[in-house]
């Protein structure tokens, strides 16, 4: 998992142009006419051109920060809050955007500090101004209300989010998402990697005198060492080389969020007590075999109106269990009416 240490999982061709076209008459038509056909027939074209390069923007912010929103697909708005901290949105619309697209108006958005956007001046990370960015992509992009689609640390952000505005917010698609970093990381993170190390069961990394950080780093670096840093999120190796070879494509990626984002001490707040206030409908998605958000995760997540789905699948079913993850989604679509 090269390339999430980065972000802590530690990331119209052939254009012609008017001096091309002549004026001289062929089998009696007038090569103007032609070239003016032409003119118009690449001005639609380009116009049409424009016009799907449209939907991939920068949304600037209230504090001066260009915000990259990709817009794809059809049907109910739905917002992809990636994870990370520091994942960006490009991996999920490159494997599975295809799946998503027949069912919603996606909006990939990279936050803050993220991927193809910029880094705020005064370092703002906070989950107020990661709320306030949501509601401004969604006021630039003229949605009144949406879903929200969340990953991993994901489901930290859409539950700070709902919290502030449940209005606007139609319904809730957790994907393996963890709602208590403590809880993730000390029950199930910290012991896998342990036992993928095969460390001693009272080992320095399960005592919790021990800040939780400083021992994440420091196993982290052991699975790095070992090269089995992979196993933590993945079921088969080439598909994290699969997911590293995607941020490979973006040589400017930014990884602001990602060295910083763990640091910040509200997100370690335990978010699952908001559940129960929640009205609208979660589809909650868990892999048994995630071991960075936990396979049980979903204890002590109590929303009203939930569907629970349990898949045989590490912490991407994106790459490594799509039939789940779209039968998961077609039963939240079907049940809910999206």
């Amino acid at each position: 998992m090269r390339r999430f240490q980065e972000f802590f999982d530690a990331c119209i061709a052939g254009e012609r142009t008017l001096k091309q076209i002549s004026t001289y008459k062929i089998n009696g038509i007038n090569r103007s006419y032609i070239a003016m056909k032409t003119i118009y027939l690449l001005l639609f074209l380009n116009l049409v051109g424009l016009n799907i390069r449209a939907q991939e923007q920068h949304v600037l912010t209230t504090d001066s920060v260009e915000l990259y929103v990709d817009v794809k697909g059809s049907g109910t708005p739905c917002l992809f809050i990636h994870g990370g901290p520091g994942s960006g949105s490009y991996w999920v619309e490159k494997f599975f955007g295809k799946e998503l697209e027949q069912h919603f108006k996606m909006i990939y958005l990279d936050q803050r500090g993220v991927g193809r956007s910029t880094s705020p001046k005064d370092n703002d990370y906070s989950m107020n101004r990661m709320v306030k960015d949501f509601e401004e992509v969604r006021n630039a992009l003229g949605i009144q209300k949406w879903l929200t689609m969340g990953h991993s640390f994901g489901g930290i952000l859409q539950m700070g989010y709902a919290d502030q505005h449940p209005n606007v917010i139609s319904g809730m698609i957790m994907i393996n998402c963890t709602l208590n970093m403590t809880e993730s990381f000390s029950k199930s993170w910290i012991p896998k990697a342990c036992e993928f190390l095969d460390l001693p069961a009272n080992n320095i990394y399960r005592n919790d005198s021990i800040a939780i950080l400083d021992r994440l780093m420091g196993i982290f670096g052991q699975l790095n060492a070992k090269k089995l840093n992979w196993k933590m999120a993945f079921e088969k190796e080439e598909n994290n080389k699969l997911m590293d070879a995607s941020y490979d494509e973006f040589p400017n990626w930014n990884y602001d969020l990602g060295r910083q984002g763990l640091s910040i001490k509200e997100y370690w707040a335990d978010f699952k007590h908001l559940t129960s206030k929640m009205k609208m409908p979660v589809l909650f998605f868990t892999g048994n075999q995630d071991w960075m958000a936990g396979p049980e995760n979903y204890e002590g997540v109590y929303f009203p109106n939930m569907i629970l789905f349990r898949s045989d699948v590490g912490h991407i079913p994106f790459l490594e269990n799509k039939p789940d993850l779209e039968k998961a989604i077609n039963m939240y679509i079907k049940k809910y009416r999206f």
